[in-house]
């Protein structure tokens, strides 16, 4: 049985940003398909616009607002709203002006830096 505290996963910042506490993955459990991980992005800011050319990501608002652009298609979401990156789509996630947002990112398969490709 694996479970990894959230207190226990060290927050870093990501390639695009974002700062991500990696809750399991390849480096904390026996994981093969995918990987799960809380971001939280500060009030008014954005990850840089990028995609994943193998892995599909599921993003999930635990807290906060803001505005999701997936392939030049934009939307408000809020806490409670699931979205769907598919594989190779670009996107980029900008909380609202005032306050930050708190995700969780599932990712099929699991989050590699080396799948993280920006323009």
């Amino acid at each position: 049985m694996d479970i990894r505290a959230r207190d226990d996963a060290t927050p870093f910042v990501t390639a695009d940003g974002s700062t991500i506490r990696s809750l399991l993955d390849r480096t904390t459990a026996p994981v093969r398909q995918q990987s799960l991980a809380e971001a939280t992005i500060a009030a008014g800011a954005a990850t840089t616009r990028h995609y994943h050319r193998v892995a599909e990501e599921i993003y999930y608002l635990v807290a906060g607002h803001a505005e999701i652009e997936i392939d030049g298609e934009r939307a408000w979401v809020g806490s409670g709203d699931a979205i769907l990156i598919p594989a190779g789509s670009w996107h980029q996630i900008t909380a609202a002006a005032d306050g930050a947002i708190r995700m969780l990112c599932c990712c099929s398969p699991p989050y590699s830096h080396d799948d993280t490709f920006f323009g």
